[in-house]
């Protein structure tokens, strides 16, 4: 398996851990105090926006932007702000068109633009194999919240 699908299939395992959960947690349970199930695929969705942001920027040789540099926390916000007023639906298709474009970017990438270091989405300097190793687990930090209301919920 070479680098790129290495990658894609990490991500491809956190998505459907977060999917499987979603088949079945009522989708405006609050997760966080202030993020039901919708705001945590929205906040993911902005997540994948920047990664597919930061690739299509180092495939044309341009400097990638960066959406989060005022702080993830701004960011955060801001993603899920963006996304006010749309419906569930939508959030949920978004959340996987979203993914699969950037699958589709990670496995048009050359193997040098995936090691070689770029401005992160967020300032600093990292990879895009830094970006998947930490988004990867960063959404099966989110599922596995979702996991324990689900489970707290059947007791």
């Amino acid at each position: 398996m070479n680098l790129n699908e290495s990658l894609v299939k990490r991500l491809e395992a956190s998505r459907a851990e977060m999917l499987a959960h979603l088949e079945v947690i009522d989708k405006d349970r609050k997760i966080y105090p202030l993020w039901t199930v919708r705001e945590i695929i929205a906040h993911l969705s902005g997540w994948d926006d920047a990664t597919i942001g930061f690739i299509r920027a180092i495939m044309a040789g341009e400097i990638p932007p960066t959406p989060a540099m005022r702080g993830m926390d701004v960011y955060n916000a801001e993603t899920v702000a963006t996304r006010e007023g749309l419906d569930y639906d939508h959030i949920y298709r978004e959340y996987v068109e979203t993914r699969n474009i950037l699958l589709d970017l990670i496995r048009a990438a050359p193997e040098e633009k995936i090691t070689q270091k770029f401005i992160l989405p967020w300032g600093g300097e990292g990879t895009l194999m830094d970006i998947i190793n930490i988004f990867g687990p960063h959404e099966e930090e989110h599922a596995e919240d979702v996991r324990k209301i689900i489970e707290n919920a059947g007791k």
